[in-house]
């Protein structure tokens, strides 16, 4: 079985311990697809934060 692996560039952190929790994040994905780059959150365990990604390369 072959694995691709996509290319993400991180737009923006926020930490998972917010008194907020993702809504941050959440708030800034959406207001980056309102301006036509596809965003989205993921959770990155490793360092306990909300990642704002796309898959497309940034400028």
């Amino acid at each position: 079985m072959a694995t691709t692996t996509q290319a993400r560039t991180v737009l923006e952190r926020f930490p998972a311990g917010a008194p907020r929790g993702s809504w941050p994040a959440e708030e800034y994905a959406a207001a980056q697809r309102a301006q036509g780059t596809n965003a989205q959150v993921v959770m990155d365990l490793r360092t306990d934060q909300f990642l704002v990604v796309t898959d497309t390369t940034t400028q």
